[in-house]
């Protein structure tokens, strides 16, 4: 006997898989997408310790046209670190305060920092840039010399390119010439 191919039948099973798919939505860092009681939840806070913080100036939650508070994962994030100077380090709110102070500027310096660095490397690139051309100008005008290294009198050396020489200097050689003359006569 030959069989019926099977069909697929849609039962509770198949109702299952489709209703288990998992939907992932990436949302940027600062974005408030949390209630207060949320992010209170995801920071083992109070929603009242968030509260506190808002007015103290630690955290700003960004608000929503109805004037929600909504935090972002930055802002549960900078929660989480907060409690962990208050409970593990022990700091009062005015240290956490001090110190997240410094943590900006620090982070504000390191940025300084960066940008005088690119900026060095940059001046640095430019200048062996420049010392190159002139090198290469340099080298067209520039002929080693591989002359004799012997001191000569000014008067002994003979014009260069063929000149005739200076008529001082001739009066000079005549003279000396002459006086050699009549000393040994």
């Amino acid at each position: 006997m030959a069989s019926a191919p099977r069909r697929a039948t849609r039962g509770p099973r198949a109702r299952q898989r489709s209703s288990s798919t998992v939907t992932r939505v990436e949302v940027a860092a600062d974005r408030g997408v949390f209630m207060i009681s949320v992010a209170a939840e995801l920071a083992s806070m109070h929603p009242q310790t968030l509260r506190m913080y808002e007015a103290r100036g630690l955290i700003e939650p960004k608000r929503s046209a109805k004037g929600t508070r909504l935090y972002s994962h930055r802002d549960v994030e900078r929660l989480r670190r907060i409690q962990a100077m208050t409970a593990d380090l022990g700091l009062n709110l005015a240290g956490v305060e001090r110190v997240l102070e410094l943590e900006a500027q620090l982070a504000e310096m390191r940025t300084r920092i960066e940008e005088l660095e690119l900026q060095a490397l940059q001046a640095k690139v430019r200048l062996a840039k420049e010392l190159e051309e002139m090198r290469r100008s340099f080298r067209a005008e520039l002929v080693p010399y591989q002359g004799r290294t012997d001191v000569v009198r000014a008067v002994d050396v003979s014009p260069p390119f063929g000149l005739t020489s200076r008529p001082d200097r001739a009066r000079a050689r005549g003279g000396q010439s002459e006086r050699r003359e009549s000393s040994g006569s």
